[in-house]
């Protein structure tokens, strides 16, 4: 408890965090167009790992659906939305109860990209955890060669804490990765 304030454990509930034009929440059968248009995409998964919940199923309806179901408690992926449009998903997720621990990760469509909008969302995921849940410690990983990712990260207080580390994001070889903390 902080200043008399009961803090939310994560995963108590699907959260919905709004700033100005830019919502994050969860995914509806609505969103399936974007939802295609973000999966079809290989520049938007070129600095992503493999084996994301949203390219589980070949077909984005199923994915809406089992959504909240088949991964929630090990991950909570909400849409981000400018003006009620579809932009992507932001991802909270490799939650650690006992330490208050999270990773946090997005990605966009291509159309969304220079317009501040992973910067906002990003934001607005930090001060969800920190401000509304019990989490202490944020983390994240990125590809080495994703400097827009590394200087979004950098941006907003993260520090690098291991440069150049190998990951297993299911490509045949182990992916090199910076990983950062805040």
């Amino acid at each position: 408890m902080e200043g008399n304030v009961m803090k939310k454990k994560l995963f108590s509930e699907i959260p919905k965090i709004e700033s100005g034009g830019l919502i994050l929440r969860g995914l509806t059968p609505a969103d399936a167009p974007g939802l295609q248009e973000l999966v079809d995409s290989p520049r938007v998964y070129r600095y992503l790992p493999t084996f994301l919940f949203e390219r589980k199923y070949p077909d984005v309806r199923c994915v809406i659906e089992k959504l909240y179901d088949e991964c929630w408690k090990d991950s909570i992926i909400l849409g981000v939305y400018l003006d009620n449009g579809f932009c992507g998903l932001a991802e909270m997720y490799g939650y650690r109860d006992p330490i208050h621990k999270i990773s946090v990760g997005g990605r966009l469509l291509e159309r969304c990209w220079g317009k501040g909008i992973a910067d906002e969302a990003l934001k607005m995921m930090i001060r969800y955890l920190y401000d509304e849940t019990d989490i202490e410690i944020i983390t994240a990983s990125s590809m080495v060669e994703n400097e827009a990712s590394a200087g979004l990260l950098r941006k907003n207080g993260f520090q690098m804490v291991v440069h150049a580390a190998e990951e297993d994001w299911g490509y045949e070889e182990p992916t090199i990765v910076d990983k950062w903390i805040r």
